[in-house]
C-alpha cells in the first residue's frame, strides 16, 4: 500500500515514520519537508491511501475530496465536521467508493487498555459499578500559544474524545446522558480543565481531562461486584501497571495480581497495521460512532463555555 501524509505537523511526523518504505509523500501548506503544498496536486496513481493528520477546519473537505476517489483515509480524531450531515455524507462517499475511512484513536491498541477489555468481555469482574478516568499532561501553555487549539472547548475534544472513545471500546454504546460537573480555563481561554460525568451508563462514570498536569499521567479505576481494575500511565510514559483485584467478603485486602510494563509506545505501529488490514478487505465504513462522538462532544463543549462564563 502506497500512502501520502496529509498535514506534517507532530502527528503527521509520526505516521509518516510509522508507514516507513509506505510512505511516498506528504502535504503540507507551510512545512518546507512537505513535497506538495495542496492534496489536489498529488498524482492520484501515486498513492491507495492517505493519512490525514490536520486541523479539524480542513477535514471535511480532504476527506470529502480523498473518499471520492476511493482513496482509504486514517484521519486523526475526532472526526469533525459543521453539521451531522458532512459526516453522514462522508460514510456514504466511503461506501460508494469503496473505501475505507477510519478515526484515529491509537490508545485502543495500548496494551493494558486491551487487557482491560478482556477482562470486563470475561465477566470476571461481574456487574460493572462505577468506572473513573484521569487523562493529564502539562500542554497549557503550547496550547494558548497555538493559532487554532486555544478556542472552543479546549481539553474537551483533544483529550476528552479519546476518554469517551475509550469507554466506549471497553463497556460499548454509553448513550448520550453526560453532563459537565466541572470546567475552568485556569490559563488559557479556552477551558483547559474539565470533569464530565454520567449516571446512567453501566457502569457510571467519571472522566477527568487537564491541561495542567506537569507531569504526563493517565489513571483508570473501574469497581465492580467481585472486583476492581486499574490502569497507571500509558507506555509512552512508562512504566504502566495492569491491577487486578479479587474482591473479599463480606470484607477485606483482595488478592491482586499486577503486571507492569516498561517499553517503547506500540499503538501506533499497531494502529496502523489495523488501518491496513481494513484495507485489505473494505468492508462498509461505518461512521455512527463519529456521528456520536461529534453531537456528544458538541453538547458538553456547550455546557463547559457557559460554565466557564458562569
Amino acid at each position: 500500500m502506497k500512502v501520502i501524509v496529509v498535514g506534517l505537523g507532530v502527528q503527521g511526523t509520526k505516521r509518516r515514520a510509522v508507514a516507513k518504505d509506505e510512505f511516498v509523500a506528504a502535504v503540507d501548506p507551510v512545512n518546507p519537508e512537505a513535497r506538495y503544498r495542496k492534496v489536489q496536486d498529488v498524482p492520484e496513481d501515486q498513492y491507495d491511501a492517505a493519512l490525514v493528520c490536520t486541523p479539524d477546519r480542513p477535514k471535511l473537505e480532504l476527506l470529502e475530496y480523498l473518499l471520492s476517489r476511493g482513496k482509504h483515509v486514517l484521519v486523526e480524531k475526532p472526526l469533525w465536521a459543521p453539521r451531522d450531515e458532512d459526516i453522514e455524507r462522508l460514510g456514504r462517499l466511503a461506501r460508494e467508493h469503496k473505501a475505507v475511512c477510519y478515526t484515529a484513536y491509537n490508545h485502543r491498541f495500548e496494551p493494558h487498555y486491551l487487557r482491560m477489555r478482556e477482562v470486563i468481555a470475561s465477566g470476571a469482574l461481574g456487574k460493572p459499578y462505577h468506572c473513573r478516568m484521569f487523562y493529564g499532561n502539562g500542554t497549557a501553555r503550547l496550547v494558548r500559544e497555538s493559532a487554532w487549539r486555544d478556542q472552543g472547548a479546549g481539553v474537551l475534544p483533544d483529550l476528552g474524545s479519546h476518554l469517551l472513545d475509550t469507554a466506549a471500546f471497553w463497556f460499548g454504546d454509553l448513550g448520550s446522558d453526560f453532563q459537565v460537573h466541572f470546567a475552568s480555563c485556569f490559563e488559557n481561554r479556552a477551558p483547559d480543565h474539565l470533569v464530565i460525568g454520567s449516571r446512567s451508563t453501566r457502569p457510571q462514570l467519571q472522566l477527568e481531562m487537564t491541561l495542567l498536569s506537569w507531569r504526563n499521567h493517565f489513571t483508570c479505576d473501574l469497581f465492580a461486584e467481585r472486583g476492581s481494575a486499574h490502569i497507571r500511565s500509558l507506555c509512552k510514559w512508562g512504566p504502566t501497571t495492569f491491577t487486578l483485584r479479587t474482591r473479599v467478603l463480606p470484607s477485606g485486602r483482595p488478592p491482586e495480581e499486577t503486571v507492569t510494563l516498561t517499553q517503547d509506545d506500540p499503538t501506533w505501529s499497531a494502529e496502523y497495521a489495523h488501518f491496513k488490514s481494513l484495507c485489505a478487505r473494505p468492508e462498509p465504513s461505518d461512521v455512527s460512532r463519529d456521528l456520536w462522538m461529534q453531537k456528544l462532544l458538541r453538547g458538553l463543549g456547550e455546557q463547559a463555555m457557559k460554565f466557564t462564563r458562569a
